[in-house]
């Protein structure tokens, strides 16, 4: 299993050209192993605000965008464990709140995060495929 991070459930969608060869490659191994491909439940919550500041169009509604997203991943929920890694992360991790808590999610997965943040990768707190 793998976990997206979010701007990469929004290129799958929307332009998957900035996918990279790593990621895709990753992505496409998660599904035909049925291992799944997963998104923080944080994900569901930075997608609903980025399409009600209309940063992100669509012509379905803002639940029914949500459910097909949810439809198309396996959700893993914000636990304990996961706020404690998150508040643990190193200094050289990303200070924005959802990033600690999908990278935390990674961590306490033990699944690698597929992400273009290069700020994320630089910290080496987690490990990263792109």
């Amino acid at each position: 299993m793998i976990l997206l991070d979010t701007h990469v459930v929004v290129w799958l969608a929307r332009d998957p050209r900035k996918i990279s060869r790593d990621a895709e490659r990753a992505i496409k191994q998660a599904s035909k192993n049925a291992e799944g491909i997963a998104i923080s439940c944080i994900t569901l919550f930075e997608l609903a605000h980025l399409i009600a500041r209309g940063r992100i169009r669509t012509i379905l509604s803002l639940d029914a965008y949500l459910h097909d997203i949810e439809s198309r991943f396996v959700v893993l929920p914000l636990t304990s464990t996961i706020a404690a890694r998150s508040a643990q992360l190193p200094v050289t991790y990303p200070n924005d709140p959802m990033d600690r808590i999908i990278g935390a999610t990674a961590i306490a997965e033990g699944l690698p995060l597929l992400t273009a943040d290069a700020d994320i990768q630089q910290s080496k707190a987690v490990k990263t495929i792109w």
